[in-house]
């Protein structure tokens, strides 16, 4: 049943009480509207794919990075070359010249935020294990960091956290940071009835947001609640003392557009990020997957918009929520502010509702009935409250109206529909990243989706469909894709799909006609240990033990390579990714340098050769169905007392029967000790002739009890101690 209005009314009033002003307000979620349009420059940019140029804001980022910051990165990351074959001049002609990078993390809610981290520890010169394995130290020199649905995630949680390691931001560091608190479970985070008082207090919060943000006259949907869930576990200002309270706004009021005042984005410290999130057409209604044609958009602290051919336009992000018409806004002070919320960017790129929502049936495929039934509760009470356009999607308005009519689909419409980022089959975020007016020339692909319908591994459908997209609807936005295995059945086959791989290692020209591709897929751990990490994409909840055995498991296939036809990491491996990194600064250098022969042996290893290719095969010892670490925890106990109830009542029964033989044990040993108790204190009394005739009457035996009786004395403690 649903609470009475009176009730929610006193929970909205109960929260507004606990809010504090120092700390915010969840009404902060609110955009402010009515503002002043700024006439200084055009909050829209419109380019044609063969004059497509960077944000000027985003350009000068990059290119002071690249600067001031990465090339002492490099020195640090691979030394003076030596341990991977090049001599010092090599390198030194390199230094003005080093590789631009990339890395995209894919989607998959939880696991893919987990994944994510487990990777992006192991490419973090930061953490001791990463740097000694010659691994860490990619993450410093990259460029750009891209994310998409739970991928986005960890790329807002990193930047809205201030750039911080993946053990302090997971975990917590004991003082600023709590740690992402998984084991609250996202949509019902105070356990199965959802309404105790903790529970309508959380979806009175979050409803209380969205109220504020409708009352703006700015459409809501599903993925505002959506949003503001993700905001208490992967933004700041929330702690497990302060969940169930509005002490702070849990994340309410922190804007996309505010990353560059972060202290370590001022030091140039993290790569350029990157969120995107696929786009309905409007009107469309549609609840299958995406064909690949519909826009593309992406959201960075600058600029919203797509650089697919058939739109090529991007707003400041600052005014995205703001209804623009030809460029323009209505009237000088029609604009809006504060429509970008981290939570609802990284919401928005999340937003998988429109294939999975029956609103008429009331149902949520895919999730657990507990956790649907939560996030159609708050859904059925915002209803209830506000009105909304379409409330399977993230409506945003539409600042790209009667742009270029003849091949933008949404031209005409006041709104963008926008759902999760992997809708259209690309689970990786890697469109983005090769972009030619971006001009990388490594893209580092971080893939953990569940495509195996049986262990929910990946199989390389994410690669396949952007090359694809790329090959037949952006050539003319993006650059070529280097040559990959042409199906699923390939990836699979070939083993590629189980293990780090090089791809575009042998291009034909100079400049390179394609980036260099590095793929890290989800795969079972190296050394033939039992699976964590290959969990459900609609699982919301983990238990702490979980989260740092899967993020252990990922970090140490992130450093370990593999080595064929063998369990076990490459000790090699971290020379092996120096070499790729490095690779295309040779084609920047004239004449060019050879590749050495340490990279070229990497290169055989670790590169996929469409005319030698390798096979599954060499990927022997893999254990590739899950094992839950903690059957115990948030997650497992129900489930690991279903599978294993036999086993449990067997167990119980046996356990029942040891209690009873102990008791039966006891009750005898103690009548024993009083009989020996008698014995001795007669036997004080008697002289040693009497000592036999006393025996019998006890029915003791007299050379026996002597020694069985050292025994008790010595060992019958800890025989106790062990038994318990």
């Amino acid at each position: 049943m649903l609470l009475p209005l009176p009730l929610l009314a006193l929970t909205f009033g109960l929260a507004a009480a606990a809010s504090t002003s120092n700390e915010g307000s969840v009404t902060d979620y609110a955009p402010t509207t009515g503002v002043q349009c700024p006439t200084d420059a055009p909050l829209v940019r419109v380019f044609t794919p063969q004059d497509q140029t960077l944000n000027a804001l985003e350009a000068e980022y990059v290119d002071a990075r690249a600067s001031n910051v990465i090339p002492g990165a490099w020195r640090d990351w691979i030394g003076d070359g030596s341990g991977i074959g090049y001599n010092a001049s090599v390198i030194t002609a390199m230094e003005g010249n080093w590789s631009k990078i990339g890395i995209a993390i894919s989607g998959g809610g939880f696991r893919a935020a987990q994944y994510g981290a487990g990777v992006l520890s192991g490419l973090d010169a930061r953490n001791e294990s990463a740097k000694a394995a010659g691994t860490g130290g990619l993450l410093q020199v990259a460029s750009y960091l891209s994310g998409l649905s739970g991928g986005s995630w960890i790329t807002g949680s990193l930047y809205m956290n201030n750039w911080p390691t993946v053990k302090d931001m997971v975990f917590g560091n004991g003082g600023n940071l709590s740690g992402w608190l998984l084991d609250l479970n996202l949509a019902a985070p105070a356990g199965l009835d959802l309404f105790n008082q903790d529970n309508q207090y959380f979806y009175g919060s979050l409803l209380w947001s969205i109220e504020a943000k409708a009352m703006k006259g700015l459409d809501t949907s599903i993925t505002d609640p959506w949003a503001r869930m993700i905001s208490y576990h992967f933004l700041n200002q929330t702690t497990r003392a302060n969940f169930f309270n509005n002490d702070t706004a849990h994340g309410a009021g922190q804007l996309w557009s505010k990353i560059p005042e972060i202290p370590a984005w001022q030091q140039y410290e993290p790569p350029f990020p990157i969120v995107m999130s696929d786009s309905r057409p409007v009107g469309s209604n549609m609840t299958t997957a995406l064909p690949p044609g519909p826009v593309v958009y992406e959201m960075t602290p600058f600029e919203f918009g797509s650089w697919d051919p058939n739109l090529s336009a991007m707003v400041n992000m600052t005014y995205a929520g703001t209804h623009f018409v030809n460029s323009n806004p209505p009237n000088a002070t029609a604009c809006v502010t504060g429509f970008d919320q981290a939570g609802f960017i990284m919401g928005s790129s999340a937003s998988l509702f429109n294939q999975i929502l029956d609103f008429g049936q009331n149902t949520l495929q895919g999730f657990s009935s507990q956790d649907a039934s939560g996030l159609l509760y708050v859904l059925d009470r915002q209803l209830q409250e506000v009105s909304t356009r379409a409330n399977d999607v993230a409506n945003w308005p539409n600042p790209f109206q009667a742009l270029k009519p003849q091949t933008f689909e949404d031209s005409a419409s006041d709104w963008l529909e926008l759902i999760d980022g992997s809708s259209n089959g690309e689970n990786v975020p890697i469109g983005q990243l090769f972009v030619r007016a971006r001009g990388l020339d490594v893209i580092v692909a971080v893939d953990s989706s569940a495509d195996e319908a049986t262990f929910a591994w990946p199989n390389g459908s994410s690669i396949v469909k952007s090359a694809s997209r790329m090959t037949n609807l952006l050539l003319a936005s993006h650059q070529p894709f280097p040559p990959i295995p042409m199906t699923t059945d390939d990836f699979i086959s070939t083993g590629v799909n189980r293990r780090p791989t090089f791809f575009g290692c042998y291009p034909t020209q100079s400049p390179p006609e394609y980036p260099m591709l590095i793929y890290f897929p989800n795969s079972p751990p190296l050394n033939g240990d039992n699976p964590t990490t290959n969990t459900g994409t609609f699982q919301i909840a983990y238990s702490p033990i979980q989260t740092r055995i899967f993020i252990d498991q990922v970090h140490n296939n992130t450093i370990g390579g593999f080595v064929p036809n063998a369990t076990g990491s490459d000790s090699n491996f971290g020379k092996c990714l120096q070499c790729a990194a490095v690779d295309r600064a040779r084609y920047k250098i004239s004449p060019m340098p050879s590749r050495s022969d340490f990279c070229t042996t990497c290169f055989q290893q670790y590169c996929y050769d469409a005319q030698n290719p390798p096979s599954q095969s060499e990927l022997p010892g893999r254990q590739f169905a899950f094992v839950d670490p903690d059957p115990q925890g948030v997650s497992g106990a129900l489930t690991f007392f279903a599978a294993h109830k036999a086993a449990l009542i067997g167990g119980f029964v046996g356990l029942f029967v040891a209690i009873a033989l102990l008791v039966t044990f006891l009750i005898w040993w103690k009548r024993r000790k009083s009989r020996e108790a008698e014995y001795h204190a007669v036997g004080d009394l008697h002289d040693a002739e009497d000592e036999d005739a006393y025996l019998v009457t006890l029915g003791l035996d007299k050379y026996e009890l002597k020694p069985r009786r050292r025994k008790w004395l010595k060992g019958g403690d800890k025989f106790a101690f062990s038994f318990m």
